[in-house]
This record gives C-alpha cells, structure tokens and sequence, in this order.
C-alpha cells in the first residue's frame, strides 16, 4: 500500500499575528470531493501513539459513507469503526466557501462529542493539503489532512502532526480507500 509519503508537503506560511495564510489553488472548486460520494470500505494505519517517536501502527477496517448537502457546496460522511470491542463513530463536515475558494474540514466523534477546529485548504488537480493549528497533549501543533486522489478508485486520506510550525512532521494516520461495489 502507498502512502504518498513522497509527496512534498507545502511550505506553512503565517501572518505577522502567527495566523495560518492558506490560499486557494487556481483550480478550487465546489466539484473537488465528486469523486467521494457514496459507501467506501477503509483499510486504516493508525500510530499507536502520536509525537512521542512511536513507530508501532496499529491497522483495522472500517466504513465511510459521503453524501452532497447545501446544493453542492457541501458534504457530510459517517466514519464507522469498532475499537476494542467499542463502537466509534466519527463525522466530517466539509464546507466549500465559493468567495475564498477553501475548503474548511470539521471533524466530531463519539469519543469527544465536539467539532474540532477546521483544517482549511484546496485542491491542486489531485492532491490536496488542508491545515490547522491545534493543541495535542498540551503543546500547540499544526495539523495537515492530505488527500490523494490520483487514482480516484482507491483514495488515500492521511493525517501529519508538527511541533515546530511545519518545518517537520510525522504521519500518523493513513486510510486507503476502495469503493464499496
């Protein structure tokens, strides 16, 4: 299984108050999650522990479902998974701004029961990158969700944290997705 580790991540750039400046690649659109409507089946890599020098990955399978909402400039999906004998469900809301051209990512689940803040970004052609600042165990950190979309059949999702305002990162969460038939 690829994990587009190969991929270059771009360059985080922040304002003189230490905002994120993210703007929109020039081919943005409402159209660029399309490909994912419908029911997926996820093969999951997940760190056991996050910015800690982990290298154990725990993997288990899982559910997605998408669907468009607000004419298109929106959508929502289902994350279904089980966790030691738990059920877990976690949810996305994608909100697509069509003044900014971003994309905005908000993420609750079962555990938390609250939206994280949103990662924001765009597409370019078939890779996207959204970013936020957040906090991990304490510490401020920059979030990245990366979508790779080059073979729409068999997207790849995956999840980077940094500790050092993006000048280094570590992957800690890969979803390979096939389409359910």
């Amino acid at each position: 299984m690829s994990n587009s580790n190969n991929l270059e991540i771009p360059k985080v750039n922040f304002d003189k108050n230490g905002e994120l400046i993210i703007t929109a690649s020039p081919n943005s659109s409402k159209h660029d999650f399309d490909f994912y409507e419908g029911k997926w089946k996820l093969h999951n890599r997940k760190l056991k522990s996050r910015l800690d020098n982990c290298n154990e990955w725990i993997e288990f399978d899982s559910t997605q479902e998408m669907y468009r909402v607000l004419n298109g400039i929106g959508n929502i999906d289902n994350y279904l998974a089980t966790f030691d004998g738990v059920p877990f469900e976690g949810m996305s809301i994608r909100l697509f701004n069509p003044k900014t051209r971003l994309w905005s990512i908000y993420w609750a689940d079962s555990n938390e029961g609250k939206l994280d803040p949103p990662v924001v970004g765009s597409f370019d052609d078939t890779i996207a990158h959204f970013f936020t600042k957040d906090v991990f165990n304490g510490k401020e950190i920059l979030v990245t969700f990366r979508w790779d979309i080059r073979d729409k059949e068999n997207p790849i999702w995956s999840q980077a944290f940094s500790e050092d305002k993006g000048e280094t990162w570590e992957w800690n969460w890969y979803m390979y997705f096939s389409k359910f038939l």
